[in-house]
Order: structure tokens, then sequence, then C-alpha cells
């Protein structure tokens, strides 16, 4: 039972960082927002200090965002800071990179092994409009 139970947690950890690769972005310290894009609207990205200091912005929605400081807070914001495949800065939803989670040994080792990209949404700060398209593990 103990050696199935580290097996599922390597394997999701496995899972997790390969799902993980992705670009963050950090807001320039003159406070300036980045815009990439033709769907682009500024977009607010919050530095690592005003994170650290403040802990994540929320949106109107009650969502946290900014760029996915894992190795400085314990938890991860619920609209992670990305670039889209057409060169767009927005964010994705926490939820969408971590993809479907294994219930099983068995089910953690197929997913690994069919794991290909796909295609999520990329929001605006709202976390509701959709304004571009990220590849998550491509």
């Amino acid at each position: 039972m103990r050696k199935n139970l580290f097996v599922l947690a390597v394997i999701s950890l496995l899972l997790l960082v390969g799902c993980s690769q992705q670009e963050t972005l950090t807001k320039a310290e003159d406070n300036n927002s980045n815009h990439i894009g033709k769907n682009a609207s500024v977009v607010v990205i919050p530095t690592r200090e005003s994170i650290l200091k403040d802990g994540y912005p929320t949106n109107e929605n009650g969502q946290t965002y900014g760029p996915n400081i894992r190795d400085l807070m314990l938890v991860e914001p619920d609209l992670i800071s990305a670039i889209g495949i057409d060169g767009t800065i927005g964010y994705v939803k926490k939820d969408d990179l971590d993809g479907p989670m294994p219930k099983t040994p068995e089910e953690a080792v197929r997913l690994t092994k069919e794991a290909k990209p796909r295609e999520i949404p990329l929001y605006d700060v709202d976390g509701e409009t959709i304004i571009g398209k990220f590849i998550v593990g491509g």
C-alpha cells in the first residue's frame, strides 16, 4: 500500500511538473503594463514584491491572479499569467493547466504515456473574457 502511494505521488508530481512548463511574466518595476498581440488589452501583472507583501490581488470575480511564484508562495493563484500562442499576454486558469487528475496509479501511468500538447483558453484578468489560446506541454 505504501509503495502504491509513493508511486502515485511521484507520478502526480511528474504530471504537475510537465503541465506547468509555462512562461510566467512579471510586471516591470516602473509599473508599466505589458501587452502584445492584436487581441490584447492592457494586462496588469502584479510584481513579485507586491505579491510577497500583500498576497495575490483578487479580480471582481473573487479569483486571485498573477505570476506563479510557487518557490516563494504556498499557494498558486487561480489565474496564472501566461503568453498565448500569438504573443498575447493574459491569464490561464490553474484548473485548466492542471488538467484531469488521475484516480489510480495505473491511470497516472497511462496519462503520462499519452501526454501530448493541449490547447486551453487565455483569459483577460476578469477570468471570463477569452483573449487567446495557450498550449500546455508544447
